[in-house]
């Protein structure tokens, strides 16, 4: 007897199918483009403008269709595409991943080891994975969604499924981690200079978030690991996609030694860049003598990921035969990167309205004046700091960047809630939960064609609507689970960071 749907599975269901009714994801985005350029045109014909509060400076609505905006549809239009930031990150990392990809490496790699551990906690593990890979900035994105999907398929289980998990983890899960990283000396440092607007000696550090950082690394494995298994396997069911095994590595000679080779070249590659970081006055390092927040180590983490997958790739390649000059290697590169044209495709639409969106200063007038909206409402308490969660969930929708939407948002809100007698690190937690939860799900957030290119690779017919119906379920979960543990350390006192509580 077939299990009936419960609501959220049938809400799930309208918004795939009401979604995959939308154009093509190129065509879509071609056509806000068209919208945000008529937009801003209709917004500086009435003359709005908005004082940005970190400057202090009158920022204007500017018109596309004035001389200047067609100037700049014109002339930027090559450098919205090559300057897109997550192109050359996906394009770069892709030459690595499916060079080992290949010449067989991760099939075989997967089905000796990962085949072999307990199933139940495979799914955690790559919630986990994804979580963690935010020391890798956007690179962990990239990297973890596609390998979770072929892990996931490769035992069995739907391989959108994995790629969910992986990607939630990583996009969803952004803020949180067990160690400090580069997010956390970014937002401290312009939520000091927010506090010193009501309190000159104030200073927020990269480690006043840590403790709450830490806890939500393992409330949000099991969450995710929860939704993974109760919602999303569910609702896809078995796979019967038409993806296919490309190599059959079981076959390839001398493939376990090729593994332990490739093993062992990758361990050798990492034991040189661990001297070569932990040297006294490594040029990898930042002027403290460390790799976090920020470093040369840090910042050039995609090349040294990149080089460990040539060499792992080429080792194996090279003992089972499958890379027998160097024109093998460039050819395997080139294969992978023909797989993703569709992405390339797609990222030049998505360039141009992204850089429309940003040159018309829509955004900054949304957020302000959204912002300035609830502070006029009479909300005290936590239900002033929900309401500000939800309006910077939302706000995330408009504008993805973290940094940039916090730097609108900590002048008005850090002196604000430093008047009810918040702290300013608890402030910013709430902020960066909010901004951390929607990442998935909202359009303009760059990655979304990269995971839709991965999911097209085992469902053809997949678009925006199956996109986020899969994502949906994990950025509700996270938020609320969020928003609970945010109210069990302001009613049980907990510290969010060493010495840091709710209050001032």
């Amino acid at each position: 007897m077939k299990k009936k749907k419960g609501f959220f599975q049938k809400f799930l269901d309208v918004v795939e199918k009401v979604g995959n009714k939308l154009p093509d994801p190129f065509v879509l985005f071609i056509g806000l483009a068209v919208f945000m350029i008529i937009l801003s045109w209709i917004f500086n014909l009435f003359n709005a403008s908005v004082v940005h509060p970190g400057s202090g400076e009158e920022v204007p609505i500017k018109s596309l269709l004035s001389g200047e905006g067609l100037e700049f549809i014109l002339t930027s239009m090559l450098d919205n595409f090559t300057g897109f930031a997550p192109l050359g990150l996906v394009l770069v990392m892709m030459l690595g991943i499916g060079l080992a990809e290949k010449v067989g490496l991760l099939d075989y790699a997967i089905r000796k080891t990962i085949l072999k551990s307990p199933p139940f906690l495979l799914t955690y593990t790559v919630v986990f994975v994804g979580i963690m890979g935010n020391l890798a900035s956007d690179a962990a994105v990239v990297l973890i969604p596609p390998l979770a999907a072929l892990v996931f398929y490769k035992v069995g289980r739907h391989p959108l499924a994995g790629l969910s998990a992986g990607f939630a983890g990583a996009g969803a899960g952004f803020t949180a981690n067990l160690f400090i990283a580069g997010t956390d000396a970014l937002l401290s440092g312009i939520s000091t200079e927010a506090a010193r607007i009501v309190d000159e000696s104030m200073i927020v550090t990269p480690v006043d978030n840590w403790y709450f950082n830490i806890v939500s690394v393992f409330v949000l494995t099991i969450v995710g690991g929860l939704v993974t298994t109760r919602f999303i396997e569910p609702r896809l069911g078995k796979y019967k996609g038409d993806a296919v095994d490309e190599e059959n590595t079981e076959e390839l000679p001398n493939a376990g030694k090729g593994l332990l080779y490739a093993v062992i070249a990758g361990l050798v590659y990492i034991g040189i860049v661990a001297l070569a970081v932990f040297i006294p006055n490594s040029p990898l390092t930042n002027e403290e003598g460390g790799i976090i927040p920020s470093s040369p180590f840090l910042d050039g983490i995609v090349p040294l990921v990149l080089f460990l997958f040539i060499i792992v790739g080429v080792t194996f390649g090279i003992t089972v035969g499958k890379i027998k000059s160097g024109k093998d290697v460039s050819n395997y590169m080139a294969e992978s990167i023909k797989d993703m044209a569709s992405y390339i495709v797609l990222v030049f639409a998505i360039a141009q309205f992204t850089a429309y969106f940003n040159w018309s200063n829509l955004g900054t007038w949304l957020a302000v004046n959204g912002a300035e909206f609830l502070t006029s409402v009479n909300f005290t308490g936590m239900g002033l700091i929900i309401g500000y969660i939800i309006f910077t969930a939302m706000l995330n929708f408009l504008i993805t960047s973290g940094s940039a939407k916090w730097a609108i948002e900590a002048p008005i809100f850090v002196p604000m809630f430093m008047q009810l007698g918040y702290h300013p690190a608890f402030t910013q937690v709430a902020y960066r939960v909010a901004d951390s939860s929607t990442n998935i799900v909202t359009p303009l957030f760059p990655y979304l064609v990269i995971i839709l290119a991965f999911m097209q690779r085992y469902d053809k017919k997949a678009s925006i609507g199956t996109y986020i119906s899969l994502m949906l379920p994990y950025t509700i979960t996270f938020l609320i689970t969020w928003i609970i543990l945010i109210l069990v350390f302001y009613f049980t006192g907990m510290p969010f960071g060493p010495g840091i509580h709710t209050h001032l």
